[in-house]
């Protein structure tokens, strides 16, 4: 069961006056606390009973606060792991030897919470790497967690698999895990035409 919790705002489509910087959005505590004990109510309605981990997929860290809620809300048999998934831009690069760049899979892992994880590579099955460049990597950092700390192998793979669970997506894979993906498609839609007097922008943008 994965909850998707990130930055909380995409500055982008409105032509409003937003302000630029180095910023992170945190959920309050009560707004937190109803989100998580949302989710795990549906999950227990298909599932009867609580779930046994919860991940928490966030582009940026949980404050103290935030992150009292989600343990609250969760029952006592519910293991709450927060997720930092960040993408790159290009400050590390791995190379191989050949025609093609690094296997998509490929992680190298720096301790037992933070690893580089190439979500896009050379795919051996289609024998081709679908992308225009050398291909950068996530960085993926185990933040915190409730219960004992998940084994950092296990959280690449689950990863890599919600990679390629986009079905909105005709893609044979994506880039970003379905989470973070989602999050920042959801967050374009709320931002759009957000700001008093944004322009309306082309239907494109709302699709």
């Amino acid at each position: 069961m994965f909850l998707n919790e990130g930055d909380g705002v995409v500055f982008r489509g409105a032509n409003g006056p937003w302000k630029t910087g180095d910023y992170e959005y945190h959920l309050g505590r009560d707004a937190a606390k109803k989100l998580l004990s949302l989710v795990l109510e549906t999950y227990a309605d298909n599932h009867d009973g609580p779930p046994k981990e919860l991940f928490i997929h966030g582009q940026t860290y949980f404050n103290d606060e935030e992150w009292k809620a989600f343990e609250d809300a969760a029952p006592k048999e519910t293991n709450v792991v927060g997720v930092r998934i960040r993408q790159t831009g290009g400050e590390t690069k791995l190379f191989r030897d050949g025609d093609y760049p690094v296997l998509r899979g490929t992680a190298v892992m720096l301790d037992d919470r933070n690893a580089y994880l190439w979500t896009t590579g050379y795919v051996p099955q289609l024998d081709t790497y679908i992308g225009p460049e050398t291909p950068n990597p996530l960085f993926i950092t185990v933040l915190r967690s409730k219960g004992p700390m998940p084994e950092l192998k296990s959280v690449l793979n689950d990863i890599m698999g919600l990679t390629k669970i986009n079905y909105n997506s005709c893609d044979f894979n994506d880039g970003l895990p379905v989470t973070v993906r989602f999050e920042q498609m959801v967050g374009e839609v709320l931002t759009m035409g957000a700001a008093k007097g944004a322009e309306k922008q082309p239907f494109k943008f709302y699709i």
